[in-house]
């Protein structure tokens, strides 16, 4: 029978209003949490038909949130909870198996922790299962992990149909027997005649009033004689486990934690202050469901990878705007503190919130580093700058001034100031004083973006020379899908050019040693195009170890020479393109001796030179292709001869045309 048309109508309205909600819900969250409008955008879409209409779930919703560390996934699950209003029917596991009532029986399981919550079954909840990474079933060899707690996560995953844990019931009848054998034979020496009673345990009542579905109080159960007990469970076996099966089919589950897989070498650098936001912002956000994937099948088993489903959010760091909003909201937020606590009118000057970028932002870490070090800059430089005001005179509402230098802030009330302390210790070791290595840095990296920009068309990421993590500079290039031979030589060239730049400026005697890496880096590229890839004048012999990854060259003697060969052209390659575009390199040197580092608009700016190939250009392979049918002969249909090629692998056969063999 279909619905009337008030029915469908006040159906429709229902929908709209919590459509409506939830819009509102995603502009709240978009308020408070900065830089991750996308990923609010694609949870809310995620949840929309589970929330607008819950009885049409069958199975969870998961949506699984994968990210570094710092990057929000838990607070976006816990807000957006209380927003929903489900914050008495949300239940938060840590994965690590170490939180959440470790040490007690119930806290093993989800199952158990879901039953003493507010979830109730076959009702709408949210589950969070947060640090998912720490409960791997599968070691770095493949080899099975043994894992005792939260092991009904796999069929919650599955459907949300949990079976009765008969195994625990079986513990529990074993016990009844024992502890009736045991009062049996045991008698009190007073009266030689009272028997010992026996007594359920609380976290034994609670796994019986669950998994039988009981409905009489803990205290109840617990005093129920052991024929009490055995009938109940007698009859629980005989009833058939489809009905006792525990309903949490309505759930929404969200998966979060950190996949350092996916992120390889730039997830580890967690010392990395140096590195520009914008820039690691791209470079993760890059990642896709692919990449999860690949990373999640290195931790678990594929079975287990396929419950989680395919709904993975990756969360890209932070951008640098995210970052710059963050510290705005910090800087108010400890103003108007402070301001409350001692009845002055703080003003932060604009050079605070860029030394507290400067000094706390680790783009790797996320925004831990951040808040812990406004709290060390701004919780203790605005205490010191009120005593120091309030000891010369000040009033309550008089206006302090706050700037920064690099070394330390500056506090200003009236026409009096006073330097206060402060941990800058990344700006201090970000200054280069000595002006011969500030040139020698220069110099040697403006080598490197240049000769790159040239051959690849496109200008690097970023190069810095003012860096903190290390004495040197550096520069950071996009990645490729593909390389090519010409590739491969022209990342040869580029890596040769801060020694070809110094030797060009400052001749051979004051060449310096900052070049080590970049010969050992050019010299691994040139091994593998000779040895590995077959870009060579002959194919080398790789033999493969039991591990694939593990490949031994055995013949390299033949290489070597036609090695240092490509390297010695390459390093006069880029020497001559540095000398060719001389004036484009000493404006890119004054630059960076000026700023200290450049990004890839104010490089094509400063060289002038046209570099406009996208980031995911390729060389022309399409181009290429068409070019190659048309220059092939025509040939009517049926005319074309086969013959029959040598089996390989005892299974392929390759079909060639007459006219394209070669003769013997």
């Amino acid at each position: 029978m279909s619905e009337s048309p008030r029915s469908s109508a006040s159906l429709r309205q229902l929908l709209a209003h919590k459509d409506g909600q939830l819009r509102e819900i995603a502009a709240q969250l978009k308020r408070e949490l900065f830089g991750i409008d996308a990923i609010i955008d694609r949870v809310i879409d995620s949840v929309r038909a589970w929330y607008l209409m819950p009885e049409l779930v069958s199975r969870p919703v998961i949506v699984c949130l994968w990210g570094l560390t710092g990057t929000g996934k838990t607070q976006l699950v816990r807000r957006l909870a209380q927003l929903l209003g489900f914050y008495d029917r949300f239940v938060e596991v840590q994965m690590d198996g170490f939180s959440n009532g470790a040490g007690f029986r119930g806290a093993q399981s989800i199952s158990g922790m879901l039953a003493e919550s507010g979830v109730r079954e076959g009702e709408p909840g949210i589950l969070a299962l947060d640090e998912f990474q720490r409960f791997r079933t599968i070691d770095g060899k493949r080899g099975e992990m043994r894992v005792e707690r939260y092991q009904d996560v796999w069929a919650l995953l599955s459907d949300g149909r949990l079976p009765p844990a008969l195994s625990l019931m079986g513990d529990i009848e074993s016990s009844i027997a024992e502890a009736a054998y045991d009062a049996e034979r045991a008698e009190r020496p007073e009266d030689g005649a009272a028997r010992l009673r026996f007594k359920l345990r609380s976290w034994e009542a609670q796994e019986l009033r669950r998994n039988l579905k009981l409905d009489e109080p803990l205290l109840e159960i617990m005093a129920w004689t052991p024929e009490q007990i055995h009938d109940r469970l007698q009859a629980f076996r005989e009833s058939g486990q489809q009905r006792w099966e525990t309903d949490y089919s309505r759930l929404l589950i969200f998966v979060c934690g950190n996949l350092d897989e996916m992120y390889e070498d730039l997830a580890t650098s967690v010392d990395d202050c140096d590195s520009d936001a914008d820039v690691f912002h791209a470079l993760t956000g890059q990642l896709s469901v692919i990449d999860v994937k690949q990373a999640l099948n290195r931790r678990f088993k594929p079975e287990q990878v396929a419950r989680l489903g395919n709904e993975h959010v990756v969360y890209p760091s932070l951008s640098r705007r995210a970052y710059e909003q963050l510290i705005e909201q910090g800087c108010s937020r400890y103003a108007r503190e402070a301001e409350e606590r001692c009845q002055l009118r703080f003003e932060l000057d604009a050079s605070v919130r860029e030394q507290v970028y400067a000094n706390a932002v680790f783009p790797a870490q996320g925004t831990r580093p951040l808040f812990s070090s406004l709290h060390a800059i701004l919780g203790a430089g605005l205490s010191k700058a009120a005593l120091w005001a309030i000891e010369q005179g000040a009033e309550p509402g008089d206006r302090v001034r706050l700037s920064a230098n690099g070394r330390e802030l500056c506090a200003q009330w009236a026409s009096r100031a006073q330097a206060i302390a402060a941990p800058f210790e990344i700006s201090r070791l970000r200054q280069r004083n000595n002006a011969d290595f500030r040139a020698l840095l220069a110099v040697h990296e403006a080598g490197h973006g240049l000769v790159h920009a040239l051959l690849f068309g496109r200008a690097p990421q970023e190069i810095k020379i003012h860096v903190a993590s290390f004495e040197g500079g550096y520069n950071a290039y996009s990645s490729r899908k593909v390389w090519s031979r010409r590739n491969l030589r022209d990342s040869i060239c580029t890596s040769l050019a801060g020694r070809a730049a110094e030797l060009l400026v400052f001749g051979p005697e004051l060449s310096s040693s900052g070049a080590e890496s970049d010969l050992r880096k050019a010299t691994e590229t040139a091994a593998r195009m000779l040895r590995h890839l077959g870009h060579g004048p002959r194919i080398g012999r790789c033999d493969v170890a039991s591990d694939s990854e593990e490949n031994f060259c055995t013949d390299v003697e033949s290489s070597n020479a036609s090695i240092e060969a490509l390297l010695q052209a390459e390093h006069v390659r880029a020497t001559g393109l540095l000398h060719a575009h001389r004036q484009a390199l000493l404006a890119l040197v004054d630059e960076l001796i000026e700023q200290g580092q450049v990004g890839p608009a104010r490089f094509a700016a400063v060289v002038q030179l046209p570099l406009e190939r996208p980031e995911d250009a390729l060389d022309p392979y399409a181009r290429h292709l068409a070019q190659f049918r048309q220059a092939q002969p025509a040939q009517a249909p049926g005319k074309q001869r086969l013959v029959r090629g040598h089996s390989v692998g005892g299974g392929v056969r390759h079909a060639t045309p007459a006219k394209a063999l070669p003769s013997a």
